[in-house]
Formats: structure tokens, sequence, C-alpha cells
């Protein structure tokens, strides 16, 4: 009989100091071996999670632009459900985007999700701009502009508080 594992909990460590390297040392001498479920080690350049700033401009900046000046089948809509139409359509996917594509996006792609699942089967949204990297987040509101453009929407230019 196959005997399993537990799963392995996903361990990040900041890579500042010896006592930060050392904890690395002692958690990869006793992690578990399993040829038929290996684990993985990446060490990699720290990724930049998006700033204040950029979560700031994005609703004084292109949400609210929305908002006032966008105009859908007769109707206006407020920023909060502009942002949840934007993040449904344009947050990255992991089932359409991986690998370092995602890791570009993502500050954590091991762990990212953009949808999952309600006990009843219903599909929900779960993933968040909080999530992404700067990079991730400046193409994101690269796609919000593109379609406020598409719309007619002249945004205005608004300086970071």
């Amino acid at each position: 009989m196959k005997h399993e594992r537990p799963k392995f909990l996903t361990r990040r460590f900041r890579l500042v100091g010896k006592e930060q390297v050392e904890s690395v040392r002692t958690v990869l001498a006793n992690v578990p071996i399993d040829h038929d479920s290996p684990l993985e080690v990446v060490i990699q350049e720290e990724r930049k999670i998006r700033s204040l700033d950029q979560n700031a401009l994005m609703w004084v900046g292109p949400l609210h632009d929305i908002a006032e000046q966008g105009w859908v089948d007769g109707r206006r809509f407020s920023a909060e459900v502009w942002h949840e139409y934007f993040k449904r359509e344009y947050l990255p996917d992991e089932s359409l985007v991986v690998g370092e594509e995602l890791a570009l996006r993502v500050k954590s792609p091991a762990t990212w999700r953009k949808w999952d699942f309600t006990p009843s089967g219903e599909r929900v949204l779960v993933g968040s701009t909080t999530q992404l990297t700067k990079f991730g987040f400046s193409e994101y509101l690269t796609q919000v502009e593109a379609y406020g453009a598409s719309l007619g929407v002249h945004f205005s230019v608004r300086e970071a508080a």
C-alpha cells in the first residue's frame, strides 16, 4: 500500500541575514524526500509587490474616471462595480498564465488562484489585486485604462498622496 506524506506547507524566507540562511538550512535538512511527489526548491530575486501609491491611484484615477464617464448600454456603474468587473476580466487566470509568466504577475504563484468554488459548485472570484506584483498591477491597470478608453473615457492625471 502506498504511503502518502502530509502536504508540505509552502515556506518563504527573505534572506537578509545569517539567521534566515540558517533557518533555510534547518528546513532543508528536514524536508521529506518523496520520489512520487517531490518538493521543489527555488531561490530567486524577491518580487516587489504593488505599492500603496499604485492602489490609491487606481481608485482616484482610472476607476473614478470610468465610473464618472463610462456608459454601457445606457448605464453608468460605480467604481466598486467596475473594480469587481475588471478583476473578473483582467486578473491572471492560473489555468491560462503559468510558470514564469504567472510569477511576473503575482507575488505567490505557487498558491495563486483567481477562482474557487462554493460547496454548491458555484464559481466565485477569490483573486485580488493586492496579490499582484508591481509589474502585474501595472499590466492590470493598462488593461483597465484600455477598456475605459474604448468607452471614450478621458483620464485625469493625478499625483499620489
